[in-house]
Order: C-alpha cells, then sequence, then structure tokens
C-alpha cells in the first residue's frame, strides 16, 4: 500500500466512525509501522486540512465535526488503485458493449484516471488487453441521440422523438417521459410512458431518429408499474403474462439450462431421471419461441397447447423450406 492509498484508507476509515481509532487499529488497517502510521497521519491533517484531533481520554484519533451536517471530504478525484481500476474496468466495458456512446463526455475523466494510475506506477492500458467482450447482434446507435436521451432521463425531462417502427415500417412523432434505459441482449431500450398513445411503450434506442429535449417535467411512475408492465412477460415485449410456458429438456441439455434465468418468475424441477423441467411465464411467445427453438431436439413444449402447436408449425414449415431446396 502506498502513501496515497494509506491517506485514502485512514479518511474512509475516520469518516464513518463516532468513537476515535486507536493507533494500533490504525497500524493494522494501513499495513504499517508506527512511524508510517503517524507520518500518514500528519499528512491528512496538514496538508488535506482533515479536522483530525487525538481523544486522550478515549485514547485514539478521530475526526472533529461537531454540527455533523457537512462531513470532511478529500479534494478532487481521490480514489485508491482498486477504486480507480474499477472505474476503468467499468469504462472498458461500457466501450465494449457501446463503442462510440458517452466517449466525448467521459473522455476527460478516462484521462484523468490514467494519469493517476500511470503517476502511481500502474499501466491502465491493460484492461483494454485483458478485457474483451463480443456483443453479437448490436445494432448502432449514433452517440449524439443518446447522450440527449440518457441526460433527459436523468433530469426527468420530456423527449419529443421521431420513432421508426420496424413492425410497421413507418414512422412517427411521439412525446415521452423517459423512465429507464434498457441494456438487453446487446442493445439498448428506452422504457417510456408515451403521451402520444397514453400507455407504457418501450422503443429501441436505434430507431429513434431524432429527439428533443422538451422544457415539461417528465411524467413520474412508480417503479412497482415499471416492474409490472416492462418485466412481467417474456424478454423484451412488455406488458401482463397471462400464460406460463412448460418446457422439458433432455438430461444432456439440463445441465445448462438448470442455472439459466429465462423470467425473474421462473421455476424449475429435476427429475429423477435427469430431465429438466422449467415453467416460465409469458405474453407474446415470438421471443420464446426463439429461445426454445434454439435447444432443437433437446426440449420439447408441453403446455400451453397453443404454445406447443406453434412450435410444431414453426418446425414444419422450416423442415418445407428444406425440402423445397
Amino acid at each position: 500500500m502506498d502513501k496515497l492509498d494509506r491517506i485514502h484508507t485512514l479518511h474512509k476509515l475516520l469518516r464513518g466512525r463516532r468513537t476515535a481509532l486507536p493507533m494500533s487499529d490504525i497500524r493494522d488497517a494501513l499495513e504499517c509501522g508506527d512511524s508510517t502510521a503517524r507520518r500518514t497521519i500528519a499528512a491528512l491533517r496538514d496538508r488535506y486540512q482533515a479536522p483530525l484531533d487525538f481523544d486522550r481520554k478515549a485514547g485514539g484519533w478521530r475526526y472533529d465535526q461537531h454540527d455533523g451536517k457537512h462531513p470532511f471530504e478529500l479534494p478532487g478525484l481521490w480514489f485508491s488503485d482498486a477504486e480507480l481500476h474499477a472505474l476503468l474496468a467499468a469504462h472498458q466495458l461500457f466501450a465494449e458493449i457501446a463503442p462510440g456512446l458517452l466517449q466525448a463526455e467521459v473522455a476527460p475523466l478516462t484521462e484523468r484516471i490514467q494519469g493517476i494510475l500511470a503517476r502511481r506506477g500502474l499501466n491502465p492500458d491493460q484492461l483494454a488487453r485483458r478485457v474483451h467482450l463480443v456483443p453479437i447482434g448490436a445494432r448502432p446507435l449514433q452517440p449524439q441521440g443518446f447522450a440527449l436521451i440518457a441526460q433527459a432521463l436523468l433530469q426527468r425531462r420530456r423527449l419529443r422523438i421521431r420513432y421508426r417502427s420496424r413492425s410497421r415500417g413507418d414512422t412517427d412523432q411521439r412525446d415521452i417521459s423517459p423512465q429507464r434505459l434498457t441494456w438487453y441482449r446487446n442493445n439498448w431500450y428506452l422504457d417510456a410512458w408515451c403521451h402520444s398513445a397514453d400507455a407504457f411503450r418501450r422503443f429501441a434506442c436505434e430507431c429513434i431518429q431524432a429527439a428533443e429535449a422538451l422544457e415539461a417535467e417528465a411524467r413520474a411512475c412508480p417503479e412497482a408499474e415499471l416492474d409490472a408492465y416492462f418485466a412481467s412477460a417474456y424478454g423484451i415485449f412488455a406488458g401482463a403474462a397471462p400464460h406460463t410456458a412448460v418446457l422439458r429438456f433432455s438430461p444432456e441439455r439440463a445441465r445448462w439450462v438448470a442455472d439459466e434465468a429465462w423470467h425473474p418468475d421462473q421455476s424449475g424441477t429435476l427429475l429423477p431421471d435427469g430431465r429438466y423441467e422449467l415453467r416460465v411465464p409469458y405474453g407474446a411467445d415470438r421471443e420464446l419461441l426463439m429461445d426454445i427453438l434454439r435447444h432443437g431436439p433437446e426440449v420439447e413444449v408441453l403446455a400451453p397447447p397453443e404454445l406447443r402447436q406453434a412450435a410444431q408449425d414453426l418446425l414444419a414449415r422450416t423442415l418445407a423450406r428444406y425440402a423445397a431446396t
């Protein structure tokens, strides 16, 4: 642990305490001897003007803050090496899954973090070489539009968007109240209250062709309402989930599927013969069918009858396509 890390660690120890901190505890936390611990105390008190006093009666050090309303904080960007690496890792992960998004906004912070690590003799370039994600199926976004959406979301402002619907093939204008951004299967979606439809809607961010922040405040929607609408149905499709799919997987595939999360309210049973039975709530069946059919002959749809029939129809049409060629 270097000098800066010791100062940072000592500050964190003192900041959350009401009782005095004995020198023995300081030495243990800083992993150093008595003289180094005293130099760290002196640096925190004299260089950073921390309200640090020795309480003779209690036999330890403490922050002297009588009102407690404005606790002392170290100035500037002050993190330990581990926290700096964690910030860089988070930035690297975000850059991998969404290249270019918010790059201009976070570049100054990233450069500052890298400079601090470099001055401490650490190599910030390791992350780019050691962390790699492969976002298969990701659809490209406009960084400027995404930044405006994120800003309106956090500032609780309404947006006026021009949205291209893939299912209908048309484009229309809507006023929406952004509620939250969702990263799902390598793409970004915006959950919002649509004032044009007077209902919740989920928008694929890459289909938002233009966005304008409005002066009006966004409509506040309780988390419970958002979860009930957006998290109940299966996958990216929103709405109620009145059906329950019952799927039975072979023993070979059960070893994987038993550890997978298909839905927050799913339930599963490992059968005596090694097969695995999974029950999954759903509304629209389109995405669920895609997930079922990727397991090929290792899965069977048991219920409900309409889902079983839909799977049979898809398989029959697929076979017919190959037979025709």
